[in-house]
């Protein structure tokens, strides 16, 4: 089973899905890992639930859009890239219930203490963006 996982993080890092830049993001942030030398930068277009005459800040936030770049180990990518398509069209407040251990169910292969850090990355810089974190 583990071979599977590896295959799926393989296509993830070399055609990674929602890699690039957003014209117009409503939140943004940019991290590295320095301990490998990994870089995430995640781009996101926040809307407010339709219906809702609240403003963006007050009402329920949903991820429009999101993009991601930067450059790092197979790990670090696939998760990244697999991060933006889970919580593509959610509630900003799924994003921020999101743990360690979904990160790594996600990707379904073991990791040493140093390949969770990578895994970890793009996590850390989303829920960073999205509460307005540089």
């Amino acid at each position: 089973m583990d071979d599977l996982y590896r295959e799926i993080i393989l296509d993830y890092y070399k055609s990674p899905r929602n890699f690039g830049r957003l014209d117009y993001p409503t939140h943004s942030c940019e991290l590295n890992n320095p301990l490998c030398g990994d870089q995430i930068r995640m781009e996101v277009k926040i809307q407010r639930s339709k219906g809702s005459n609240l403003p963006a800040q007050a009402g329920i936030q949903i991820i429009e859009k999101i993009k991601f770049s930067g450059q790092g180990c197979a790990i670090s990518m696939a998760s990244a890239s697999m991060l933006t398509e889970k919580v593509i069209g959610r509630e900003t407040g799924y994003l921020h219930a999101l743990t360690k251990d979904d990160i790594v169910k996600m990707l379904g292969i073991k990791l040493t203490p140093t390949r969770l850090k990578c895994a970890l990355l793009g996590l850390e810089v989303l829920q960073k963006a999205i509460r307005g974190e540089n």
